[in-house]
């Protein structure tokens, strides 16, 4: 289908202001047809997102407690409808149904837990959408909303994590007909269960709304409108004077994106992979710019795109004579981590001796048990955690031609007398890992930057 799907993320639509850039984006290209929109994010009044107030409202004020932000449930409500009145002020569209409806959705108290909290996440982008598709509307567009509870954007129960079900591709295709050159108005992030109740899927989740459609319609192309200018090779928060990435494949977005650049949620990307459908991250605040084309393959005119690092991991070494040669050992310690609800991301291993690394947020409350469960189960000789880790991940489909790299890292490393604590190579080929004190992970990074790079 000669369609565009676009994503417009919180800070493409934080206030009427940015709606307007969105406005004139559309305009721009007729092939932007499917407009999916986030929750509004923050902006000069609001420091916290419109979703964590929702989730601060159906926790009862818990969501903020916990972070040790002084926000009632009760200040969050005020902030939510003020945001919402606002918007509709300055885009001068008839707010009196829409916070009518708003205050009965904030007012509802006859949900359980799970669907309680689902239900309240949603309203950020069912009020935004609504709102975005009336102003289009009155800017002479030929708009229509069309919501997940209406052309049944199925998912599964679990309200809070739900995934999407196969029967939504065909109700997509069916209710995206474009009869009448429609620009269709989404809001991301949530769809109904096939009991036709609010689930939601995880943080971040319009960008999956986006990719769904993209895959259902057949799309020439995912746009993802963000406020960053695409993919750089490094956090320019860190190197100031880094470049875009111009073209990225699948594999390589999905490792950058697991490893710490949260541009964009990997998962989106599957079902576009398989239809080899072009993704194109873009910048609402500069939208000359090109970009970053994510595709299904490119030619390797270098051998490595971009660094990523994450922080706060944890690394828990496990060392048991002979457990190399204990059938089952390791499907035991992943199971004991799965009880724990810890994600795991690494695990080396040689004869007598296994690393596993996991984010350390993970291990919170929940550390002295699961050694506790490791020893038991599985008669561990020792047991050490070393906290405050950064992994560097060097990543490009042309490390697989190249093994060098790796020593060159290596070498550059050693000339600035930076030691490192571990060393991973992916089974693909096409990345690598150094794992660093988090001390000196931000000199790594520059040093492997300007060395295998910039140079």
């Amino acid at each position: 289908m000669n369609i565009k799907v676009c994503k417009f993320g919180g800070s493409s639509v934080k206030d009427s202001f940015q709606i307007e850039k969105v406005l004139n984006i559309v305009k721009e290209d007729k092939k932007r047809r499917v407009i999916v929109v986030s929750a509004p994010g923050r902006d000069e009044r609001y420091n916290e997102k419109i979703t964590d107030h929702l989730l601060n409202l159906a926790t009862q004020g818990n969501h903020f407690y916990e972070q040790k932000i002084s926000i009632t449930a009760k200040q969050s409500s005020n902030v939510i409808i003020e945001k919402f009145e606002k918007l509709c002020d300055n885009l001068n569209i008839e707010k009196k149904t829409l916070l009518e409806d708003l205050k009965k959705d904030l007012n509802n108290k006859t949900l359980k837990e799970d669907k309680r909290d689902a239900f309240f996440l949603s309203r950020g982008e069912h009020y935004n959408a609504k709102i975005i598709s009336a102003f289009f509307k009155k800017s002479n567009l030929n708009a229509q909303l069309k919501l997940p509870e209406d052309f049944k954007f199925i998912l599964s129960e679990n309200y809070c994590d739900g995934k999407i079900k196969k029967e939504t591709y065909k109700n997509i295709e069916k209710n995206f007909t474009f009869e009448n050159d429609e620009i269709y108005v989404v809001p991301g992030f949530y769809g109904v269960t096939n009991s036709d109740e609010i689930a939601v899927m995880s943080r971040g989740g319009s960008d999956l709304t986006g990719g769904e459609i993209a895959y259902a319609l057949d799309a020439d192309m995912y746009e993802n409108w963000t406020d960053t200018n695409g993919v750089y090779e490094v956090d320019p928060r860190i190197i100031d004077d880094a470049n875009v990435i111009p073209r990225l494949t699948f594999k390589e977005i999905r490792l950058l994106s697991s490893k710490g650049f949260n541009v964009f949620h990997f998962n989106a990307m599957l079902n576009c992979k398989k239809s080899k459908i072009p993704i194109n991250i873009r910048n609402t605040n500069n939208p000359s710019h090109k970009g970053t084309m994510i595709l299904d393959e490119r030619v390797p005119m270098e051998d490595l795109v971009g660094i990523a690092k994450l922080d706060n991991m944890a690394s828990i070494h496990i060392q048991k004579n002979m457990l190399g040669d204990e059938i089952g050992f390791t499907a035991e310690l992943l199971k004991i981590f799965g009880e724990y609800n810890v994600n795991t991301y690494h695990y080396p291993t040689d004869k007598d001796d296994i690393a596993i690394l996991v984010d350390q947020e993970d291990l919170k409350g929940k550390i002295n048990n699961l050694r506790r469960q490791i020893e038991k189960r599985l008669q561990t000789n020792q047991i050490t955690v070393t906290y405050h880790l950064s992994i560097i991940t060097l990543v490009g489909i042309g490390l697989k031609e190249n093994a060098f790299a790796l020593v060159d890292a290596i070498n550059a490393l050693k000339n600035n007398n930076i030691s490192f604590e571990m060393l991973d190579m992916s089974p693909s080929k096409v990345s690598f890992h150094i794992g660093v004190t988090q001390n000196i992970a931000d000199a790594a990074l520059r040093t492997l930057y300007e060395k295998l790079i910039k140079s």
